[in-house]
């Protein structure tokens, strides 16, 4: 992460001014999931929209983690992953079969 750190461990060059436009690119699309996690007409789509809100804040929190410099948020990143994923096979289960165990 050392060859990333500029002046105050922000991103250097053309880094640093991409960051904040990727940023506010998985900002505006955790918007969107969020409006269709609320609104969605069926249940598969809403199960879309968590699954997709998730991995947005996966991108959203590398980004971050890029731009600040930090190892940490690869860290959590890598935690919201294991929880997504399993927390997308549960809700599909849920749906599919109206049970979780069998």
């Amino acid at each position: 992460m050392n060859e990333l750190a500029g002046s105050g461990g922000l991103a250097p060059g053309w880094l640093g001014a991409v960051l904040p436009l990727a940023i506010g690119g998985f900002t505006l699309a955790l918007l969107l999931n969020a409006w269709r996690l609320i609104r969605g007409p069926g249940v598969a789509d809403r199960i879309l929209a968590l699954d997709t809100l998730y991995i947005n804040t996966l991108a959203l929190l590398v980004l971050l983690g890029i731009r600040l410099s930090s190892d940490q948020y690869f860290e959590v990143a890598l935690l919201i992953a294991l929880l997504g994923f399993v927390g997308t096979v549960v809700l599909s289960k849920f749906v599919l079969r109206g049970d979780i165990a069998q």
